[in-house]
């Protein structure tokens, strides 16, 4: 479902911001998966996903039609920070968190240093649809990471190296935009100031060429 309040980038490179609900896999064809796409949220043609979140993850993700921009935010070099709470098992201690701050063992490779730390207060964060297993005798609670790198299962398999499995993982913010006050399975496309949140901290991006008004038809709607 599209944001009604979204900002309409018309004539120009497209850049949008999805919550992506749990169960939605980060690609428009399902390739005989049981899950859902994104082919079923109707957006404009021709934009693909910035990444991918885990089919059992939540969360910020971004789609763009702009092959250059796509590659700087996903190339290893530029080290772009993405935030993400994790609700885990048991409450870490501090030394819990400073192990996965500095870098860890997952199978053969060695996470680089990242920050991680209890969110306090503990934030209140919408059901989850299925909600996650709940065990009685086992306490949970959530955590936050911001990591500069992005491999498969990464959060997950850093909090179950130390002893914490995640229960349920939701990115919250990519540069320094964050996903705030947009509602789980929405989308708005990104104006100028958001967009320069997402880049912050990349090297600075060429003003896009402006789209030159050509005679015809009028343009019509974009769906997928």
């Amino acid at each position: 479902m599209r944001n009604p309040l979204s900002w309409v980038y018309l004539g120009g490179p497209v850049l949008i911001a999805f919550n992506k609900p749990y169960g939605v896999i980060s690609q428009f064809t399902d390739n005989g998966s049981q899950w859902r796409t994104l082919k079923e949220f109707g957006f404009p043609r021709g934009v693909y996903p910035v990444g991918r979140l885990d089919t059992e993850s939540e969360g910020l993700i971004l789609l763009s039609d702009e092959g250059p921009l796509i590659d700087q935010l996903l190339h290893p070099r530029y080290g772009h920070a993405r935030r993400y709470w994790a609700q885990v098992e048991r409450v870490p201690t501090d030394a819990a968190l400073k192990e996965l701050a500095s870098g860890l063992k997952i199978g053969e490779y060695q996470t680089k240093p990242c920050e991680a730390w209890m969110l306090d207060p503990q934030p209140e964060v919408q059901p989850r649809d299925p909600p996650v297993r709940e065990r009685k005798s086992v306490e949970d609670c959530w955590i936050a990471l911001q990591l500069k790198e992005g491999k498969n299962h990464q959060v997950r398999r850093m909090t179950a190296a130390v002893g914490h499995p995640t229960l349920r993982l939701i990115r919250v913010s990519i540069g320094e935009f964050e996903l705030a006050g947009l509602e789980v399975g929405a989308w708005r496309e990104l104006n100028l100031e958001d967009r320069k949140k997402v880049t912050a901290g990349l090297a600075p991006q060429r003003s896009p060429k402006p789209t030159v008004a050509r005679k015809g038809p009028a343009r019509q709607s974009r769906h997928r």
